[in-house]
């Protein structure tokens, strides 16, 4: 009986110190060993494979895809482009403005476009015309960008991109009206938007992207 007890007491002090030996911190488990080859896996994500390339936001050229736009170019133009149409390159409104931007027939001849029907149809060509029409833009205000951005007017700060948002609704002359009599003139457009409802909802984007040009072009 005697011998009995010492055998276990011996053979579970042998398992004890193996148990001790196996898991010392001084040892390097070999995960090499160790394969999920032939292993069913299930992954509780599964891949989107029904989602289509037109969810995805217009790119430049480079086809890089940013899920933030924030105050970007490119977030500036989308926002616009969400108010005038709701994003739609093929939309025309009660006044016969066209796409994406919603432009006038004699807005697109200043900036090379002569065929309202084909632009239309064209998104590459909306927003080339988009950046086109700024760059016009910019060159005509471009003294008043120097002398109001910063300042305030009726409580709102004037900025580059509220200056750019503006034209594209009423035209750069209602602008300068508008910034010249310190908001007095404040033009309204068919739906009753006004250029300091643009100036305000669109400020503080970055609209460096775009360069002064008097003779910019679409074509």
């Amino acid at each position: 009986m005697r011998k009995s007890i010492a055998s276990y007491l011996t053979l579970t002090l042998t398992i004890c110190i193996l148990l001790y030996s196996s898991f010392s911190s001084d040892e390097t488990i070999d995960l090499g060993k160790y394969s999920t080859e032939g292993l069913v896996l299930d992954y509780t994500v599964g891949l989107d494979t029904n989602i289509k390339d037109d969810l995805l936001a217009s790119t430049d050229a480079n086809k890089s895809f940013s899920p933030y736009l924030g105050k970007s170019f490119v977030g500036f133009k989308e926002a616009l482009a969400f108010k005038e149409s709701g994003g739609d390159y093929f939309s025309v409104n009660t006044f016969g403005y066209l796409g994406k931007y919603q432009f006038g027939a004699s807005t697109l001849k200043m900036i090379g476009i002569n065929n309202p029907t084909n632009f239309l149809k064209n998104p590459v060509l909306q927003e080339k015309a988009f950046v086109a029409n700024a760059a016009r833009n910019k060159w005509i205000l471009r003294r008043d960008i120097k002398n109001f951005v910063g300042k305030r007017i009726n409580g709102i700060v004037v900025t580059e991109s509220g200056i750019l948002a503006a034209a594209h609704l009423a035209g750069p002359g209602s602008v300068k009206k508008y910034l010249r009599s310190y908001g007095l003139d404040n033009f309204a457009d068919g739906y009753g938007t006004t250029i300091q409802y643009y100036m305000k909802r669109f400020s503080g984007y970055d609209t460096s992207f775009v360069k002064p040009n008097r003779k910019a072009k679409a074509i």
